[in-house]
């Protein structure tokens, strides 16, 4: 297992089990919600129905999260997956799936210290999985480890067998496939892991045929995420076209250099269009330059680069 994981980590296209369209693969249900069951009266009044009840309860698909409650996950296994960022796999039951859709993220939890009434306070973060949502009985995060970062210390600290709080999904965007014609991403850092969720389930549908655009801007090349993974998906898969842009570039770069620019979306991207869609994602400086932050739980006002480009507010999705 460890040996799996650590090639988990540098992104072998293997270890990831990743499918392009050309080979063959499994299908997958689609899954469904869990029912309440029916009224007390009912239940009480009919044994019938009372055990149909039951009876659907049982055979009901099971999901491993639940958006109203804080459930223990247990560390697997963990690993580094470059300087500053490390992948973690959390396990459970192996006959359920975790009851994630794309794209949506969880919500982690862990103690940090007592209030004045000492009662226990907690640092929350959301993070966004990387693992197919139809896998059953794990789940993988990657996570970038910040100096201050009270939850990514958390994280660090973790060894296996021990456990993390997590509620959820939060539902960010709803992917359907061919929504749209041809879809942008501008991610920079661990940006790219809701932008690698709707790769996956794009590129794991025969029948979808959205074709995908990508601008991926980090610090320099040792800061890439998953590199090896999206150099393999782009190289076998015409409709995933994959550009890479960096702060301090080495000697042998042969990526873009600097910012993201006005001349790297009109070359990398599709234009405004009503078949167009725009998933941005990335650090607070990136998102104000590209396409402005959000504001509290809305999209906020459209602005930067993507407005100035003739952009819409419903052609860009900000995560």
């Amino acid at each position: 297992m460890a040996t799996f994981f650590r090639r988990l980590a540098k992104a072998a296209p293997i270890a990831f089990g990743v499918q392009t369209k050309s080979a063959p693969r499994l299908r997958f249900g689609a899954l469904a919600a869990i029912s309440g069951g029916i009224s007390a009266y009912y239940f009480y009044s009919s044994p019938n129905l009372g055990y149909l009840d039951q009876l659907n309860e049982e055979t009901a698909p099971q999901v491993a999260l639940n958006p109203d409650k804080w459930i223990e996950f247990k560390l697997q296994e963990k690993a580094q997956a470059s300087h500053n960022t490390q992948l973690f796999r959390f396990s459970f039951d192996p006959d359920v799936k975790l009851g994630l859709h794309v794209a949506s993220c969880l919500i982690t939890r862990a103690p940090n210290g007592q209030n004045a009434e000492r009662k226990t306070k907690y640092v929350i973060r959301p993070y966004t999985p990387i693992s197919d949502p139809d896998a059953k009985g794990y789940f993988d995060l990657l996570i970038k480890v910040y100096p201050e970062g009270k939850m990514s210390q958390h994280f660090a600290s973790l060894k296996p067998g021990d456990v993390v709080e997590v509620k959820g999904p939060i539902e960010k965007f709803r992917y359907s496939p061919n929504m749209k014609k041809h879809i942008g991403m501008i991610a920079g850092g661990s940006g790219i892991t809701p932008m690698l969720q709707v790769i996956d389930a794009i590129l794991k549908n025969p029948d979808d045929n959205t074709q995908v655009s990508l601008i991926y801007a980090n610090l320099s090349p040792d800061d890439i995420l998953l590199k090896k993974k999206l150099d393999t998906l782009s190289a076998s898969n015409p409709n995933l076209k994959v550009f890479y842009t960096v702060d301090n570039p080495t000697k042998d770069w042969l990526g873009g250099h600097g910012f993201i620019s006005k001349q790297m979306v009109v070359k990398g991207l599709p234009g405004p269009s009503d078949d167009t869609l725009v998933l941005v994602c990335g650090p607070p400086g990136m998102m104000n330059h590209v396409s402005g932050d959000k504001k509290d739980r809305t999209q906020g006002e459209l602005s930067g680069i993507l407005k100035e480009l003739g952009y819409t507010e419903d052609m860009v999705y900000k995560f």
